[in-house]
């Protein structure tokens, strides 16, 4: 009893609060992954100037383990008062599809925005002698179920990356799953998988070293960051190959609408100010930006498109 009183009680204070006087204190982001990976440097890109802007500082707490189910699932049954928010990336609409969830990502949260979009890169180790995605294609047609791909592991978008390749080509090339992008970048370093599928962050060091060979890039357009390189869609003439690792806010469902308004304008000034834009752009990604809906429109969107692919695909995790 005492335990809905609050919860009441709290929702009552949530719903008070106007964009007049928000933020009153610190705001919370929930990175649903560790410290040092790809969504964790986004949001602390961001952190410093979006400070600035609300005038309250924003304290990033990082709640890793089940894929992003742990964080995500704490910010979805936090206090909807405008002080929680979750900074999470595209993986939010593959989970709800391949394991069993304590919370539903349409009901229980309020799309903020998109932030920035970040390609998965296919690179080839250079001496599996794969020049382009026409090669990969080939060779996998000469000799099916031989040509093998790392990715970040099973059900993450680098792995969708490889399935819908498969699809879009009919080819059979095999699925090697690694824990993180620094196994399955080293792997293929060392020549043990001739092909990564990879968040372009993880790799673009390596390709301008010359260790990797970048193919392409996943999604509709080339990366600002590295223009040289094609898309899967241009390369292998396949105007629906699309994958984007996009990174976005959401606020805990019943958030005040005043408040997810205000946090999205001041987002989307953030993320065009010269400085937070080219550190975006040095991590390979590509501020985009939107409002409320057209998040809402993405995570729907990707919600069908994935569960046709994963069906498709035939694709199961343990």
């Amino acid at each position: 009893m005492r335990k809905t009183m609050v919860l009441v009680l709290g929702m009552l204070a949530a719903m008070a609060v106007s964009a007049h006087d928000w933020p009153a204190k610190p705001v919370r982001f929930i990175v649903p992954y560790p410290p040092g990976g790809g969504t964790d440097v986004i949001a602390r890109i961001v952190q410093t100037r979006l400070s600035e802007a609300l005038g309250q500082p924003i304290i990033i707490e990082n709640r890793g383990g089940a894929g992003g189910a742990l964080g995500t699932e704490a910010a979805a049954k936090a206090l909807p008062d405008g002080y929680t928010f979750l900074f999470t990336l595209s993986s939010h609409t593959i989970n709800p599809l391949l394991y069993k969830l304590n919370f539903d990502i349409e009901r229980d949260f309020s799309p903020v925005s998109l932030i920035v979009s970040v390609p998965q890169l296919i690179a080839a180790y250079p001496g599996a002698h794969i020049e382009s995605m026409q090669d990969v294609v080939a060779m996998a047609k000469l000799q099916p179920g031989k040509l093998a791909f790392a990715s970040v592991g099973n059900g993450t978008p680098s792995h969708i990356a490889g399935e819908l390749l498969k699809l879009r080509t009919g080819i059979d090339i095999v699925h090697v799953p690694y824990k993180g992008g620094g196994p399955a970048v080293a792997d293929t370093l060392g020549g043990q998988v001739p092909l990564l599928m990879v968040t372009m962050p993880a790799a673009m060091s390596h390709v301008r070293a010359g260790k990797l060979r970048a193919l392409a890039v996943t999604t509709r357009r080339r990366n600002p960051g590295a223009p040289e390189i094609p898309t899967v869609a241009e390369a292998l003439q396949i105007p629906d190959y699309e994958v984007d690792s996009w990174y976005a806010m959401f606020a805990p469902a019943k958030t005040p609408a005043a408040i997810v308004s205000r946090m999205q304008k001041e987002i989307a000034r953030t993320i065009e100010l010269p400085d937070v834009k080219h550190k975006l752009l040095e991590q390979g990604g590509d501020t985009v930006g939107s409002t409320p809906e057209e998040l809402d429109k993405v995570v729907k969107g990707e919600l069908r498109k994935w569960a046709e692919l994963i069906r498709d695909a035939h694709i199961k995790v343990e």
